[in-house]
């Protein structure tokens, strides 16, 4: 189970013990606001991504969307999302629990701009009902990112 993965893996900074689970479902930036009681621009959503064959992570706030010309710019390709069956089978998380922890090796994770504007953020722990309040900072030591990107649009205001 993906959840017991993020688990593992959060274990080795102390911090397993903040994930929170839900018994209702925070597939969705919507239904985790719900979940959390916060804004759904908090929520840090994990979009999964093939560049040349590789899967990637784009962790993004719940308010943004994917900006195709940025997105080209900064990855030289159209913007694929993995498939579900993809996500799982190269993330080693299923859609609805997506986020950058504990994840397969060789995948790359970039962190939007658009999380810059908030303290802490909600990213999934491996689960549709799971997540965790992450400093920036936090998120970007826990994540292992490779870079912070600016790939997404209608988040400015």
């Amino acid at each position: 189970m993906a959840i017991e993965a993020v688990k593992a893996y959060l274990s080795k900074y102390g911090v397993e013990d903040r994930i929170k689970e839900f018994d209702v479902s925070s597939a969705t930036v919507e239904l985790a606001a719900q979940a959390l009681g916060c804004e759904p621009c908090r929520i840090a959503k994990t979009l999964s991504f093939k560049v040349d064959g590789q899967a990637i992570l784009i962790v993004a706030a719940g308010d943004s969307k994917i900006d195709n010309p940025k997105y080209k710019a900064q990855f030289g390709t159209k913007a694929k999302m993995l498939s579900p069956d993809e996500a799982e089978e190269k993330i080693g998380h299923a859609v609805g629990g997506v986020c950058p922890f504990g994840i397969m090796d060789g995948v790359s994770v970039y962190l939007d701009e658009s999380l810059k504007r908030f303290s802490t953020v909600f990213p999934a722990c491996g689960s549709s009902n799971s997540a965790i309040e992450l400093t920036i900072d936090e998120l970007e030591r826990y994540s292992r990112y490779d870079s912070w990107v600016d790939v997404c649009k209608n988040w400015q205001g």
